[in-house]
């Protein structure tokens, strides 16, 4: 069962080949050489060539699920290099990830300890890795450090937009759609982070940092199939945590079908670019042809 009724296509049984790369093997003793495995391993499978060779950038998309949200950190050290230059992050989240490590000031400071799961983004950001004013957060909900608004001046410096939780409120889903258009763009090489703390715990509670007042399920989901239209070139669906979840396993369920939001969209867009591809060069091939049948009445 993979038919998609909104998308009405089955994402599984397209032109389109979808396999399941396995776990990137990863030392858990070591943060430093655990982040050289990813990134090389994000490099070296979005560097191959796609099973479909079509349009006009054939590249692969990796769709990462996690576990830790610092997997977003190699992922966009590895469309860097595939893509030669930053790109945009849409980031689903009930926190900012681009907290600067310096705010969290210790005793026993180490490089190492400052990559961590609310830091990559500030990371990627200072590596240049993230387009300035072409990324947006949406659902945050987050308390704040300190006693003003120190991280937000942060936040504003890697030109992130902010949309909270509370805005779906006066703006609905097709509100929060807009906003993310519009502040992206449809062509902007984009990538997808989504951590499933952005949905409320009550419905969510597999996860490690719960945020009470997220959105629902279903309001994640209709802003994802809203999103289609966007340039997604890599995703990653994180933070799910099996030992919180519960007994009905509803965190782990979202996931699932968030990703198969995620796939079904691909699909949909690269097939649509597909058909455009064809429709444009079939009236190409036209024109050419009347061009030629006018020469010879002359």
């Amino acid at each position: 069962m993979g038919f998609n009724h909104r998308g009405g296509l089955n994402p599984y049984t397209s032109p389109y080949t979808i396999l399941d790369c396995g776990d990137i093997p990863v030392t858990p003793f070591d943060n430093a050489l655990a982040l050289r495995q990813m990134s090389e391993a994000f490099f070296e499978l979005g560097s191959r060539s796609p099973a479909l060779l079509e349009g006009d950038n054939p590249k692969p998309k990796l769709l990462t699920l996690g576990g830790d949200h610092s997997v977003a950190l190699p992922a966009l050290r590895a469309l860097n290099k595939i893509y030669g230059g930053p790109v945009a992050v849409l980031h689903f989240d009930a926190h900012l990830d681009t907290w600067n490590p310096a705010r969290y000031g210790d005793a026993w400071e180490s490089p190492q300890s400052d990559f961590n799961h609310g830091s990559m983004f500030w990371i990627a950001s200072n590596e240049g890795l993230i387009l300035n004013g072409s990324s947006a957060h949406a659902g945050l909900r987050t308390r704040l450090t300190g006693d003003g608004w120190d991280d937000y001046v942060d936040d504003d410096r890697q030109g992130f937009l902010r949309i909270s939780s509370d805005d779906i409120d006066d703006l609905g889903t097709k509100g929060i759609i807009d906003a993310i258009v519009e502040r992206i763009g449809l062509e902007t090489p984009t990538y997808l982070s989504i951590d499933i703390d952005v949905i409320d715990p009550g419905l969510c509670p597999g996860t490690g940092t719960p945020e009470p007042g997220g959105w629902t399920s279903r309001e994640l989901i209709r802003i994802i199939r809203g999103l289609e239209s966007l340039n997604v070139v890599g995703a990653d669906i994180v933070e799910v945590a099996p030992a919180y979840d519960g007994t009905g396993e509803q965190t782990a369920l979202t996931a699932a079908q968030l990703g198969f939001e995620i796939l079904t969209s691909w699909v949909s867009r690269g097939l649509k670019q597909r058909d455009g591809s064809k429709e444009a060069k079939a009236e190409t091939n036209t024109k050419a042809g009347n061009l030629g049948s006018k020469r010879d009445e002359l």
